[in-house]
């Protein structure tokens, strides 16, 4: 059985080598509990010129905060897949001026009814919700639906 911090610590490594944004932003995986992700990413490499941080990398981070939440349920349960989002949406509310910390808590009977079928279908769908705060106020709430397909052997 794999860790939870080798499973972080794999999933940073995997967003830095295979996905380049997420190694420019140099978003990182701070905390992972078996059910809520917490990702940080620098204010400083992902600002803007407004001294706030960029509605593209908090846009990135929140991607990428789920599409890890996802990765982890998966390595979980011993399933390898192709992750993609499908859809999302984003709402900005307050402008963030420090780091950037994105949490994605996942529910264990939403990725139970998801990964039911995979093995004889090939495919799951996520649902998830990630959020970024600055001080005690929601700033960002994003919402995507994740789709898993097997990866071809």
């Amino acid at each position: 059985m794999t860790t939870p911090e080798a499973l972080t610590a794999e999933l940073q490594a995997t967003w830095h080598r295979d996905i380049p944004p997420a190694a420019a932003m140099a978003i990182g995986v701070t905390a992972y509990d078996g059910r809520t992700l917490t990702v940080r990413a620098p204010f400083e490499v992902n600002r803007n010129v407004h001294g706030t941080a960029f509605a593209g990398s908090l846009f990135s981070v929140c991607v990428l905060t789920g599409w890890g939440a996802t990765w982890l349920a998966l390595r979980e349960r011993g399933l390898a897949g192709s992750i993609v989002v499908a859809e999302s949406q984003i709402r900005y509310r307050k402008a963030v001026a420090g780091d950037l910390v994105c949490r994605c808590t996942t529910e264990p009977h939403s990725l139970e009814a998801a990964f039911a079928g995979f093995a004889t279908s090939g495919r799951a769908s996520l649902l998830l919700s990630c959020t970024i705060d600055t001080g005690d106020k929601l700033a960002v709430a994003f919402e995507g639906t994740y789709v898993i397909h097997t990866k071809p052997t």
